[in-house]
């Protein structure tokens, strides 16, 4: 019977006890485990994480451009191309419209051409 080859762990190339391979991590790998700021993604905290709408996804799901999109539910086109570049993000009314939006698109454009 051949004896099990055990590698030491080593925090260089083992982020987890354990599982060690004996695999040389990446510096920038390493750089980030280090940095106390860049915690773990764990599901406690991924509760506490904002969901922001995609935009491009809803575009895309309704079929049209970003100038359509823009013109149909009145955002600004400059506005909607910064958010699906990731420039900046919608702010809280923007969410609740976006959110709106993706739940019921016919509703609002119902609301909306009432309104005109």
């Amino acid at each position: 019977m051949q004896a099990k080859l055990r590698i030491p762990m080593d925090r260089r190339c083992c982020p987890t006890p354990g599982r060690c391979l004996g695999i040389p991590m990446r510096p920038s790998r390493l750089a980030a485990l280090s940095d106390s700021n860049n915690m773990p993604r764990t599901p406690e905290r991924e509760k506490k994480l904002r969901r922001i709408p995609q935009v491009r996804i809803m575009r895309k799901a309704l079929g049209l451009t970003q100038e359509e999109f823009a013109a149909h539910f009145h955002f600004p086109l400059g506005t909607l191309k910064d958010w699906g570049q990731g420039k900046s993000e919608p702010d809280t009314c923007a969410r609740a419209y976006l959110k709106l939006i993706a739940q019921n698109p016919k509703a609002v454009t119902e609301a909306l051409e009432s309104s005109l």
